[in-house]
C-alpha cells in the first residue's frame, strides 16, 4: 500500500481530487447554485488552484525532454509564473477596463476608492490590488521559501547526507552552498533590484518599466541560449515518470496538463480572488491584504512543496536554483508585463497607476531582494541568515496585520507606512553592510557574467572559474 503511495500517479491523482470539486462545482452552475459563501468558495477554488498549480509545473517539467532547449527555457519561465499572474493580470485586467488613469484616480480619496463607490474608483482599487498581489508573492517567495528551505535543508543533512551542507563552529553557522553558476542569475536579479526602486518614482508602471525589465529578461535569455550551459538535471517524481513514457504518450500527457490546469486556473481565479476580498471585508481587513498574502499562497505552495521534495532527496542544490531563478522570473516578467496587460484592457499605452501604500509596499519589496540577494553573494546561505531572512519577513507582516485588525482612520494607516519604511531602510542597510563585506566576490561575480555574456555573443573571452 505505501509503495502505491509514493507512485507518482498517486501524486497526480491527488493533484486531480484537488480540482475535482470545482470542476462539479462549476459544471452544475457554479457557486451561486449551490450557495457557498465567501469562504466555501476561496477554499474550493483556491485547491483548484493549487491543484492546477502542480499539473502545470509537471507538464512543463516533462515537455523539456522534447522541445527545444531556448524553446524551453524562455516558455517554461513563464509557465513558471502563470498562477501567480493570473491573479495579477485579472486585476490588472479590471484597472485598464475601467478607465483607471493617474489623473482619475487622483480625483477620488482612499476611502471612495476602497469602497469602489463608482466603476472609476473601484478600476483604481484593482490597480492597488494587482501591485498588492505582485508584491506579496515576491516577499513570500523570499521570506518564506528562501528561507524556509534552507533551513529544512540544513534540518535533512541532520540525518542523511546532503553534499551542499557545511558544518561549522558557532551558534547557527551552518551553511548552504550554491551553484555558483547562479552568478549570472545574482547579476539579473541585482539588475532588476535596483530599477525597482525607482518604479514608484514615476507614480505608476508604465511602458519605461516594461521595456527595462522585460529587456533584463530577454538578455538573460540570450546570454543563457547562447552560452555554453549545462542541460536540464533530471527530473524526478511525476515528470521523470512521464517523461519514460513513448513520444507520442508523453507529448499528450504534456498538453493534456497544460490545457486542463489553464482551464481551471483560468475559471477558478476570479471567484477565489473576489472572495478572498470579501472575506478580508468580513474581517475588517482591507482586501488588497487577503490579496497580497492569501492569494500568493496557493500558487507559491506547489513550488514550494516541489523544493522541499527535491530537498529530502538531498537534491537542495537543483531546488535553490529553482527558488532563484523563480525570483528573476517574477521580478522581471511578472512586473513587467502588467502595464501591457493595463495597456490592452485600456485601448491606449498607458501606465498603471497606484497609491502611496503600494510605493512604499514596492520599496520594501526591492528592499527585501537586495538583502537576499546579498545573503547569497558568496554562494551560501547560513542558518543565521535564513532566520534573520524569516524573522524580518513574519514580524513586519505580523506588526502591519496588528495594526490593520485592531486599528482603523488616518492613524492606522500613517503607522502602517511607517513600519513598511521602517523595514525597507533596515534591509538596505543590513543589505549595504553585507555587500560591502563582500565586494570582492560580487566583483568577481560580475567579472564572470561579462565574460560569460563575451562569449556567449561570440567573443573569445573566456569564462573564468569562480573562486574564493
Amino acid at each position: 500500500m505505501r509503495q502505491r503511495l509514493q507512485h507518482p500517479l498517486a501524486a497526480l491523482l491527488f493533484a486531480a481530487l484537488l480540482t475535482a470539486p470545482w470542476v462539479g462545482v462549476r459544471l452544475l452552475g457554479g457557486p451561486d447554485a449551490f450557495g457557498f459563501s465567501s469562504l466555501m468558495t476561496v477554499a474550493v477554488s483556491g485547491l483548484s488552484v493549487l491543484g492546477a498549480s502542480f499539473m502545470l509545473a509537471w507538464g512543463a517539467e516533462t515537455a523539456e525532454k522534447d522541445v527545444p532547449r531556448a524553446f524551453a527555457i524562455a516558455v517554461l519561465a513563464v509557465l513558471a509564473v502563470a498562477p501567480e499572474y493570473a491573479v495579477d493580470a485579472l486585476y490588472a485586467f479590471g484597472a485598464g477596463n475601467g478607465g483607471a488613469t493617474a489623473e482619475a484616480c487622483n480625483q477620488f480619496t482612499k476611502a471612495q476608492i476602497e469602497n469602489g463607490v463608482t466603476p472609476v474608483a473601484a478600476a483604481c482599487h484593482d490597480a492597488n490590488l494587482a501591485v498588492a498581489n505582485m508584491t506579496g508573492a515576491n516577499r513570500i517567495l523570499i521570506g518564506l521559501g528562501w528561507s524556509g528551505i534552507a533551513l529544512f535543508t540544513v534540518y535533512r543533512a541532520a540525518s542523511s547526507a546532503d553534499p551542499s551542507v557545511t558544518k561549522k563552529d558557532g551558534f547557527l553557522r551552518n551553511t548552504v552552498s550554491l551553484d555558483r553558476d547562479l552568478g549570472l542569475e545574482i547579476v539579473f536579479l541585482l539588475g532588476a533590484t535596483l530599477f525597482a526602486f525607482l518604479v514608484p518614482l514615476n507614480g505608476g508602471i508604465g511602458v519605461a518599466d516594461t521595456l527595462v525589465l522585460l529587456g533584463l529578461y530577454v538578455a538573460y535569455i540570450i546570454i543563457i541560449v547562447r552560452g555554453d550551459v549545462e542541460e536540464h538535471e533530471e527530473q524526478v517524481g511525476v515528470p521523470a515518470y512521464l517523461q519514460e513514457l513513448p513520444f507520442a504518450f508523453r507529448s499528450l500527457s504534456s498538453i493534456s496538463l497544460f490545457l486542463y490546469s489553464g482551464l481551471i486556473i483560468y475559471t477558478a481565479v476570479h471567484p477565489f480572488a473576489h472572495g478572498l476580498e470579501l472575506i478580508g471585508k468580513d474581517l475588517g481587513a482591507p482586501p488588497f491584504f487577503m490579496i497580497q498574502w492569501v492569494a500568493p499562497l496557493a500558487s507559491e505552495s506547489p513550488e514550494l512543496i516541489v523544493v522541499a521534495y527535491l530537498v529530502n532527496k538531498a537534491r537542495s542544490t537543483a531546488g535553490f536554483n529553482a527558488l532563484i531563478s523563480s525570483k528573476l522570473n517574477q521580478w522581471t516578467l511578472l512586473i513587467g508585463t502588467l502595464a501591457i496587460v493595463y495597456s490592452i484592457a485600456l485601448g491606449d499605452v498607458g501606465t498603471l497607476p497606484f497609491d502611496d501604500k503600494q510605493a512604499a509596499e514596492i520599496w520594501i519589496t526591492a528592499a527585501q531582494s537586495l538583502f537576499a540577494i546579498a545573503i547569497i553573494t558568496n554562494f551560501e546561505i547560513s542558518v543565521r541568515e535564513a532566520v534573520l531572512l524569516l524573522v524580518l519577513f513574519v514580524s513586519q507582516v505580523a506588526a502591519e496585520s496588528a495594526i490593520i485588525l485592531t486599528m482603523s482612520g488616518p492613524e492606522a494607516d500613517a503607522l502602517s507606512m511607517d513600519i513598511l519604511y521602517g523595514y525597507t531602510v533596515v534591509y538596505v542597510l543590513i543589505a549595504l553592510v553585507m555587500f560591502w563585506r563582500r565586494r570582492h566576490e560580487l566583483a568577481r561575480t560580475f567579472q564572470w557574467t561579462a565574460n560569460r555574456a563575451r562569449e556567449s555573443m561570440g567573443g573569445d573571452a573566456p569564462v573564468a572559474d569562480h573562486s574564493d
